[in-house]
């Protein structure tokens, strides 16, 4: 928008620069072409009539109409005055024929008046000044300058009148199209761009974005129908695993079966857990409850994750604080954001060998709400940190650790379910993962 108000700019000022130029050319232009009318007729006359001719001629031309702006002088070879309306050759002035302007007396005038001149040299060394005094002509200019400069500001009023209204409107019609962009990317896939059937190339846009999110729209919603069967069909089988495993441990004295059937049970659980977090991954991470997120008192969920993890964590020899602003709400996803703290924590459990503390805390920073977890065990290499966000990362010495590899991989979903993201950093010893959510 910047760069069409300035080309209008640039545009409007040379255009009227050149009106200018034109019009203030043509006004003198109009007098030394009289100038040099006069002085046609003039040496004419003096080849046919020599000088007493002239000296007729330029007194009868101060008799006329025509001599009321004229200015003519005639000097002997002396350059002595012999007829004309100025008292003496100006000084410094060469006879050279050219058309200049300079401010001289007229006789019987008490102040010097801008005249267009022409001085020449005749073959009997008598000088010849022919011009006219254009004093009109340079207030018509002016005049001419102050009517194009005044029509200059009005044009950059209106030129910068319109491009901020214009900018307006391209503003409205670029933000619908970006909320209905970031309500898509929160999961609010029914949102489509308004359009207002005008054809323009908004209008169009528009259009074929809203045909896009149609399509997103069906792709999604037959993801959602093949993962909930998904789910369904494979969770059943693993939970009816996990049931027939408990009824053959109860039917069981045997102790290597039962040892055998305790390691499939933990493994079958260990799988249903892990399809769970997959699936829970997923249809985050395709946006479903972006649209569930309610002003939440974020203190309140701190204690609540903490009177379900206390013991656990007290047990584990770890000593947990919360730390937040009360009261502070901020809109999540309460039961999302619920289970990435849990992650975290059963993280910390188990990787945090030689820790003492699990630390967490919230804060509003810039009006984003900062949640984090920090732990001062061994922590994690900076290097290693991407590949411990992706999902079933696990970094080699955990391979021999219960889990997944889908814990961060949870948290960070959830990140980018409210538009944040997730940070791993040194905690001076140990980790500190920063989970930063933004607003709608």
């Amino acid at each position: 928008m910047g760069l069409a108000f300035l080309c209008q700019f640039l545009v409007t000022g040379g255009v009227l620069l050149f009106v200018q130029q034109a019009s203030q050319r043509t006004v003198v232009a109009a007098d030394r072409q009289a100038a040099e009318d006069a002085r046609d007729d003039l040496l004419a006359l003096h080849r046919s009539g020599g000088t007493a001719a002239l000296r007729t001629e330029i007194a009868r031309r101060f008799r006329a109409v025509e001599g009321e702006r004229a200015v003519l002088l005639l000097t002997d070879p002396s350059g002595r005055p012999v007829s004309g309306n100025l008292g003496a050759w100006p000084a410094g002035l060469a006879a050279d024929g050219r058309w200049q302007i300079i401010s001289l007396y007229r006789v019987g005038r008490d102040e010097p008046e801008p005249m267009g001149v022409i001085p020449i040299r005749l073959k009997d060394n008598t000088q010849l000044l022919v011009g006219m005094v254009v004093s009109n002509s340079l207030q018509l200019t002016r005049i001419y300058e102050e009517a194009l400069t005044a029509a200059f500001a009005i044009s950059l009023v209106l030129a910068l009148g319109s491009a901020i209204m214009l900018g307006r409107i391209l503003a409205r019609q670029v933000s619908d199209i970006a909320e209905t962009a970031n309500d898509v990317a929160v999961g609010a896939l029914d949102r489509r761009v308004p359009t207002d059937g005008s054809g323009d190339a908004f209008d169009r846009l528009g259009q074929s974005i809203n045909a896009m999110l149609e399509r997103i729209d069906a792709l999604v919603t037959q993801l959602r129908m093949m993962t909930d069967g998904l789910a369904h069909d494979l969770k059943s089988p693993v939970t009816r695993l996990i049931s027939v495993v408990e009824q053959a441990s109860a039917q069981t004295a045997d102790d290597t079966a039962l040892d055998a059937l305790e390691k499939v049970h933990h493994e079958a659980q260990t799988l249903r857990s892990m399809l769970t977090t997959a699936l829970l991954i997923s249809r985050t991470e395709a946006g479903f409850g972006g649209d569930q997120r309610r002003d939440t008192d974020v203190m309140e969920l701190l204690r609540d994750v903490g009177e379900i993890y206390g013991p656990l964590v007290e047990d584990s020899g770890f000593a947990l604080t919360i730390a937040a602003a009360d009261p502070l709400v901020f809109p999540l996803h309460r039961e999302l954001v619920s289970q990435s703290l849990a992650n975290l924590i059963e993280n910390a459990l188990y990787y945090a060998e030689g820790g003492d503390r699990i630390e967490i805390s919230a804060a509003i920073d810039n009006g984003d709400l900062l949640i984090t977890v920090a732990d001062n065990g061994p922590g994690i290499p900076a290097e290693s940190r991407a590949a411990a966000l992706k999902r079933f990362g696990r970094l080699d010495p955990a391979r021999g650790k219960p889990g997944s590899g889908l814990g961060l991989s949870l948290v960070e979903a959830v990140g980018r379910l409210h538009n944040g993201m997730v940070t791993l950093a040194d905690n001076g010893p140990g980790l500190k993962i920063l989970l930063t959510l933004r607003r709608p």
